[in-house]
């Protein structure tokens, strides 16, 4: 049901950038597709309270069991931590594109006085 939901959210996003003619809807429109895949990442690395799921960052001898090796309780109960990583990652460097495409917007609209591509394309110049 969530991953539908992700999947509706990208798709908006898709029409906003397939249909929409304003540069500024077209950003937003990335956002969304942006958010949607973000939003789909954290739900991979989901898994529930009530399933004994915790941080993975071992605390004090959370992480050794009594012969010194790795706990297969901690392994199968820690969630996983690659999805986090590379959700934050990805927001770091959205915010970056975000900067990019507001700083286009606004260079275009300077020189050519709209947001409409359609124009832009006629103008040519």
């Amino acid at each position: 049901m969530l991953y539908s939901l992700c999947f509706l959210l990208f798709m908006i996003g898709l029409y906003c950038v397939l249909v929409k003619k304003n540069m500024i809807k077209i950003v937003v429109g990335i956002l969304l597709m942006e958010y949607a895949v973000n939003l789909f990442l954290v739900m991979l690395g989901w898994r529930k309270v009530a399933d004994g799921a915790v941080a993975p960052i071992a605390a004090g001898g959370d992480l050794l069991d009594k012969a010194g090796t790795v706990s297969q309780l901690f392994v199968s109960r820690a969630v996983d931590p690659l999805p986090q990583a590379l959700v934050l990652t990805s927001i770091v460097i959205g915010l970056g594109s975000l900067a990019l495409m507001v700083a286009i917007c606004i260079r275009t609209y300077e020189k050519y006085g709209t947001f409409d591509i359609t124009r832009i394309r006629r103008l040519k110049g």
